[in-house]
């Protein structure tokens, strides 16, 4: 049986086959080492430098800021917002906690508003009941990399005079009718941790698309200080200017960062390849109505992220997910909704029913997936799913 072709320095065993498995280059250490050896360890740098212009030039962002993880760039996003106590913010609750976390820090009120049926995305049509005088921002999460409907969603933002916050952790190198995720709202944030297509171990990045909060953004980045503009001449001296903390990235997570950017068309097309053959092998257990594929709309193209599918209940989720263990596949369900825990029923609230959340995260398993993944392996995960749904 063919095989797709391996990542490099990565030693593939068919017996068992892990979820993830990060994706090498094969020039990480060689940057690293350059970056080491230039004596300019901190963040900024050269490599720094060339990332944000990758990222700028890939996505279509007026700015792209490096940091050292997506929850960061969340929270740099919520600074630059200026959230007060009580302000409410619109958001799924089938998300990371980060997504969250970032606006409960200042104080906000997550406002979670039921998902899509079909690409499990926040549904566009929700969000106008739950705006009440104190929401302030309107944050959509690309689940799997598959694009909200950003137009619908843009334009309630502007009718409402509302913020629109782009989670674009999962969404690096997919678009939504051409233009990249993460530069269609004011704001956006990607992901680099390991589990994500292209990486850095932990890692993030902050896209900057509303002009009036580029500079401030730099400054908040910096400690709360323009050491920015002190670097490229504009001040003789820097100084504090308001709050901010450190959000950079060392260099050496540069470096390693911009081997995998350098790669990062080759490594979507792989993901690509593999999640078109999941969704080939698995397409007569959807006719007979086993389960449901994903759906990706025609104005969407997606990185390739993840592959799952929805049976028919949690029982059956249980199932597969014992057995796969068993066989030493690495199989998960994703999140557990905000709203139901703890957390959430502390700091946020509904802002309507939240069924197709309930449903869908109970009956959702993701499959294995990355750079690597052979077909002979595919084949086995489904040969699997095969045997226990008969």
């Amino acid at each position: 049986m063919s095989r797709s072709t391996p990542q490099i320095g990565i030693e593939v065993n068919e017996n068992r086959i892990p979820f993830n498995t990060p994706a090498m280059t094969g020039n990480e250490l060689k940057y690293v080492a350059e970056a080491h050896f230039s004596k300019k360890l901190a963040g900024d740098g050269s490599f720094t430098g060339r990332c944000n212009e990758w990222l700028q030039e890939r996505s279509g962002a007026g700015k792209a800021l490096l940091t050292h993880s997506c929850t960061a760039a969340l929270e740099m996003a919520v600074l630059l917002l200026d959230i007060q106590p009580g302000d409410e913010i619109i958001m799924p609750s089938y998300t990371f906690v980060s997504t969250a976390n970032a606006f409960v820090l200042r104080g906000g009120v997550p406002v979670f508003v039921d998902v899509r049926e079909d690409t499990m995305n926040l549904d566009e049509r929700l969000i106008e009941a739950a705006i009440t005088p104190r929401t302030r921002a309107i944050v959509p999460v690309h689940y799997a990399g598959v694009a909200c409907e950003m137009d619908t969603i843009v334009s309630i933002a502007q009718r409402h005079g509302l913020k629109v916050v782009e989670d674009a952790a999962q969404a690096v190198m997919a678009t939504y009718k051409g233009r990249g995720l993460g530069s269609i709202g004011h704001l956006g944030a990607y992901s680099f941790h390991e589990t994500k297509n292209i990486i850095s171990g932990e890692g993030g990045a902050l896209l900057v698309n509303d002009p009036a909060f580029t500079r401030r953004a730099e400054i908040i980045r910096e400690k709360g200080t323009d050491r920015s503009r002190y670097l490229r001449g504009e001040v003789d001296k820097y100084t504090w200017q308001e709050v901010g903390s450190s959000f950079l990235p060392s260099e050496l997570i540069a470096a390693y960062l911009w081997a995998q950017l350098e790669s990062a068309e080759k490594i979507t097309q792989a993901r690509l390849a593999h999640w078109e053959r999941y969704h080939a092998l698995l397409e007569p257990f959807e006719r007979r109505g086993a389960l449901r594929r994903p759906i990706v709309p025609k104005e969407c193209q997606h990185n390739g992220h993840m592959y799952y599918v929805l049976v028919e209940d949690e029982h059956v989720r249980q199932r597969l997910l014992d057995e796969y263990r068993r066989q030493e596949i690495g199989s998960v369900f994703h999140y557990v909704p905000l709203h139901s825990s703890p957390g959430g029923q502390r700091y946020g609230k509904a802002g309507g029913p939240l069924d197709v959340t309930i449903d869908q995260s109970k009956r959702l398993i993701r499959l294995p997936l990355w750079a690597g993944l052979t077909e002979t392996q595919q084949m086995r995960v489904v040969d699997i799913f095969s045997a226990l749904v008969k």
